[in-house]
């Protein structure tokens, strides 16, 4: 099962990917993964997560800090 902070990191990634009109494989491809890397991520049936890699190089395609990804308060 998925923590609810890697739920709600997950969660404003995809408000983020979206605002920017991204798509999943958009997304993806920029990451330099297979095209369903991010769909799995945002799939609610699947264990997959981002790492803390992954959202740094995610923040430098949004143009973002990390922090973006974060709640301001523990959970």
């Amino acid at each position: 099962m998925i923590s609810e902070i890697d739920k709600y990191i997950i969660q404003r990634v995809r408000e983020i990917r979206e605002s920017q009109g991204l798509t999943q494989m958009d997304l993806s491809l920029r990451l330099g993964k297979g095209v369903g890397f991010i769909g799995d991520i945002e799939a609610p049936s699947k264990k997959a997560k981002y790492n803390v890699k992954h959202l740094n190089d995610i923040a430098k395609i949004f143009g973002c800090s990390p922090k973006e990804f974060w709640p301001n308060k523990p959970l």
